[in-house]
């Protein structure tokens, strides 16, 4: 897969182990809404990582994923917006993010290529 098909981002958690553990359960059981908008949005895959409380998530997308699109197509849908306010309840912005913002993008410094 291109590079350029590989988006990262970052986020953090409220520093709190009851809420962190929380978090985590929600995800063992995401809402099949969720699943269905990210996969309609032309995610092919996603994980996310925990650090303590710092979050690593890699999205594997489509040649036509468009990020702008796939927040467009999150306002315009009620149970993601749903799903949004709950994970602001664990969730908190990094250090420098505009107001609203969670997930911000990470820039790759490094690439072992084969």
């Amino acid at each position: 897969m291109k590079n350029s098909n590989r988006l990262c981002f970052a986020c953090d958690l409220k520093d709190d182990p009851f809420l962190i553990a929380e978090y985590k359960k929600y995800h063992k059981a995401v809402w099949p809404e969720i699943l269905k908008s990210i996969k309609d949005a032309g995610i092919l895959n996603m994980e996310i990582y925990l650090c303590e409380n710092r979050l690593f998530m890699i999205m594997e997308v489509s040649d036509n994923f468009k990020l702008e699109q796939k927040k467009h197509m999150d306002l315009e849908n009620p149970k993601v917006q749903e799903w949004e306010k709950l994970m602001w309840d664990y969730q908190q912005a990094l250090p420098k993010t505009n107001k609203n913002e969670k997930w911000i993008p990470m820039e790759c410094i490094f690439k072992l290529d084969s």
